[in-house]
């Protein structure tokens, strides 16, 4: 072969070898190399992560009319002035709350001691549950978010309203010390207030409240109050039981039996249907108080009156 025909070769080849490496350059760019979760209107959306300086969107890719659908999610019913934005509105059950952490903070330094649950208490409904403390221990944040409601709250006493990413809201009652302005943005586990007695308090604790669009939740079946401070999944259907006082006592802590999936939340109430056979000495009252139910849902799947008088050996449908 002539030194000509070599050159031209060589450079043929040079080429080949440029263009395959270019192409393995750009292919190699176009792996994700991890994922980022969000929450965008209370659900959990994962962002592909690219190589740094790849750029994975063309031009006006981002729109405005989204970025705005996103902000409004969370700015929805923004009130500084009200404790409860959402009075009169309907909640449809079951509804879907998605969780970005894996964990949350302890609102209070130290163990968590709850003295007093979520449910029926002394003939009215405990919204939330009480964690021991002291007068001026710090009361911290459980989640990341933005500071909605500061004020004085009737019962509450002092109060701060922290609503997050996922629309859920977290409130901090009877505080003797507020730390935090409205339209604040804070971080898991900052200091939003300090432990007090305001407002109707039986000795010093924290009031710890989860509010969704202005409806209580029974906090322990989103999260584990234990050491290791869990978000019980990073989903969950709360049906009307968990968002009802009355199904719960606060005396003690209720069977948590969790909903993932809204094929789960007919299965599970399928299984936990049962039928109670009437003894002597049997009231609506009794058997309301053994399975921690209202007198009223008892009446109302068995067609009963509340002044019904039961016999010996009728057959009641529990749920």
């Amino acid at each position: 072969m002539s030194n000509k025909k070599l050159v031209t070769t060589f450079f043929i080849f040079l080429s080949f070898v440029s263009i395959s490496a270019q192409e393995i350059l750009e292919q190699k760019e176009n792996i994700v190399v991890e994922h980022k979760k969000i929450v965008v209107q209370g659900r959990i959306v994962c962002l592909p992560i690219y190589p740094k300086n790849y750029n994975y969107l063309p031009e006006n890719e981002i729109s405005d009319d989204l970025l705005v659908e996103n902000m409004e999610e969370f700015t929805t019913n923004w009130d500084n002035q009200q404790f409860n934005p959402y009075w009169g509105e309907q909640l449809t059950f079951p509804f879907q709350l998605e969780f970005q952490d894996e964990d949350f903070s302890s609102p209070v330094d130290g163990n968590m001691v709850v003295t007093s649950r979520y449910g029926w208490r002394r003939g009215r409904p405990h919204q939330g549950i009480d964690i021991d403390l002291h007068i001026g221990d710090s009361v911290k944040s459980i989640l990341d978010g933005k500071i909605r409601y500061v004020g004085y709250h009737g019962g509450h006493g002092n109060t701060v309203v922290v609503r997050h990413h996922n629309g859920l809201e977290t409130v901090y009652a009877h505080l003797s010390q507020i730390l935090v302005k409205e339209n604040e943005d804070i971080k898991k586990g900052q200091t939003i207030g300090k432990g007090g007695v305001t407002g109707n308090a039986r000795g010093s604790h924290l009031h710890l409240e989860v509010r969704y669009k202005g409806k209580s939740i029974n906090p322990e079946y989103l999260f584990e109050f234990t050491s290791d401070n869990k978000v019980r999944s990073d989903v969950l259907f709360v049906t009307k039981k968990w968002a009802t006082p009355r199904y719960h006592k606060s005396t003690r802590k209720s069977n948590i039996v969790l909903h993932k999936t809204i094929e789960d939340i007919a299965k599970i109430e399928e299984e936990q249907q049962k039928i109670y056979t009437v003894r002597k000495g049997d009231t609506l009252s009794r058997i309301a108080n053994k399975y921690g139910l209202a007198i009223a849902e008892i009446c109302k799947t068995n067609a009963l009156r509340s002044s019904s008088v039961l016999k010996i050996g009728q057959q009641i449908i529990i749920n």
